[in-house]
Formats: structure tokens, sequence, C-alpha cells
């Protein structure tokens, strides 16, 4: 099974802080980052921008908007796929991440949200 891990920041709280302090945070993740993909169960893991754009159709007409969209001082920073048997090992995957093994991160509001994936398959895929 696949299962998004969407990574949860308070981004306030973290452009309060001096670009040189989140440089050396990102920096110590890297260990932690690193025994993560040693799992060889993580299958993309990526940052997020803060700014985006939502398509949805409003009263019968398309509409883009600018984003962020949610109103809220959690954003989404970050998200990772990872290939796991069940939500229980995916949990246990999830919980090797910088996000929620490093302290600092109780600081930046971080947090991983885990999701189990149904995959839609185009008909011209199936071929």
């Amino acid at each position: 099974m696949k299962f998004l891990c969407l990574g949860y920041l308070d981004r306030e709280k973290m452009l309060d802080v001096p670009q040189s302090e989140i440089d050396a945070i990102m920096r110590e993740c890297r260990p932690y980052s690193e025994k993560l993909y040693n799992t060889g169960q993580v299958i993309i893991d990526t940052g997020l921008e803060a700014v985006g754009k939502s398509v949805r159709r409003v009263n019968g007409t398309l509409t883009i908007t600018d984003g962020p969209f949610i109103e809220t001082k959690e954003i989404i920073g970050g998200a990772f796929l990872i290939e796991a048997n069940d939500m229980d090992e995916a949990v246990r995957i999830a919980s090797l991440h910088p996000a929620v093994q490093m302290t600092v991160g109780e600081q930046f509001g971080w947090g991983i949200e885990i999701r189990s994936l149904h995959t839609f398959e185009s008909p011209k895929l199936k071929a």
C-alpha cells in the first residue's frame, strides 16, 4: 500500500527565526532524513512552496484562486510518499522523519499526517 505523509508547520513561527538558524536546523535534519530514506520505503520526499493556485468549478465557471487556501496557522510544508504493508507500519516509517524526531520541531508546530492512497488508473495505463 502507498501512504501520503503530509508535513505541517506553523509558518509564522518559522518566519520569526533568522534564516541562518533555519539553515542550521535543516542541516540537523539530514541524519534523520537519511535514516528514513534507508528504510527503502520512501518513494518521493518533497517540500512545498508556501504559495500556489487552486482550481475549482464555482457556479458553472472554472475559478482559479491564489493560495494558500486554508485559514489556519498550520500549512502543509512538505509531503512524502511511502510504501508500507499497513497503517501501523506507515506510522513507524513516518515517525523517522525529522519533523517528529527533532525537538526543535515542537517550536515550529512540525507534525506529520499519514493517509493511505487509493489509486485511480487511466484505462490507457491498463493496456
